[in-house]
């Protein structure tokens, strides 16, 4: 039996969209994936036995074959987890699928947990434009999937209760939490709607106010950050460069709409988005002076 799901996968800061089709057939009980998998994704097979077993169910003893689609893009991360065990279980006739369609995100432990994954928010903005309102999350996710308007988001945490979602209302548990009307970015379009809250600077930068002296630096400093200039602190120790420095978090002007969007995509990416709005503050980093350029911009194959 064939049953075919959907979820996301990440390219660069961009979501695009893949097809899990899982065939269940007579055979001797292996589980191959084809696709382009990476070693997370290969060794999925061991997390989605262990999971399906101990959430319950019963791991079929036949001929699996898992095909990940389009088949000649690069598939990376454990986010497909989910997909491919209820695509197991709807394949093997444990669960029958409802008319409402479910797009699934979600690495799995062995005990059947659901665990949270980098990239939600490009992931699910992607489904949006594809047409898919309906999506099932890590909980630990859900927030941040919920900054995607018009997209119905249920956070799961469990395989069991991904299962009941995609086999229909009956049996549901009351998994998904309120959509906060305050934050929303447009799955269509992929732009943030109004009233979306301003979350503050980050830190506890220094007033430049409360600087005393130094008034042409203070000039310059208030023309390059105006004007998105590039500025260099030159003088003895004790002159006030690190003071100065410190006050150019406080000057920076909020974030726009646009820009407020890509911050918080990197951050979902890299795993590192600790809040559950958009980003409106500045990113300000302030890297040693004797920092090497590999220390600044990274190394290796990336």
């Amino acid at each position: 039996m064939l049953a075919t799901l959907v979820t996301a996968v990440i390219s660069g800061l961009r979501g695009e969209l893949v097809r899990v089709e899982v065939d269940v057939a007579p055979g001797l009980p292996v589980c191959h994936i084809v696709g382009l998998p990476d070693a997370a994704l290969y060794e999925a097979r061991e997390r989605v036995r262990g999971a399906i077993r101990n959430s319950g169910f019963e791991y079929p003893l036949s001929r699996i074959t898992v095909n990940l689609a389009p088949a000649d893009q690069r598939k990376r991360g454990a986010a497909y987890d989910l997909a491919i065990a209820v695509g197991i279980l709807v394949a093997s006739g444990q669960i029958r699928a409802s008319g409402g369609a479910w797009a699934l995100l979600g690495e799995l432990s062995l005990g059947g947990a659901v665990r949270p994954v980098p990239g939600v928010l490009p992931m699910v903005a992607t489904l949006a434009r594809a047409g898919y309102g309906r999506v099932a999350v890590p909980t630990a996710n859900g927030d941040e999937a919920r900054l995607v308007s018009g997209v119905e988001v249920a956070g799961v945490d469990g395989l069991d209760d991904a299962a009941r979602l995609v086999a229909g209302p009956r049996g549901r548990r009351a998994a998904h939490a309120e959509r906060r009307p305050d934050m929303a970015v447009s799955g269509s379009g992929g732009t943030v709607t109004r009233s979306v809250p301003d979350l503050g600077a980050a830190g506890d930068p220094v007033d430049l106010a409360d600087i005393r002296g130094q008034a042409h630096a203070r000039w310059a400093l208030e023309v390059a950050l105006a004007g998105s200039h590039n500025l260099v602190l030159v003088g003895p120790p004790g002159a006030g460069k690190t003071l100065l420095a410190r006050a150019i978090p406080g000057l920076l002007p909020p974030l726009d709409d646009e820009e407020a969007l890509e911050v918080t995509v990197i951050e979902s990416v890299s795993g590192r988005l600790m809040r559950s709005g958009l980003r409106r503050d500045r990113p300000f980093r302030a890297p040693h002076h004797t920092s090497s350029y590999a220390a600044l911009v990274g190394g290796g194959p990336h």
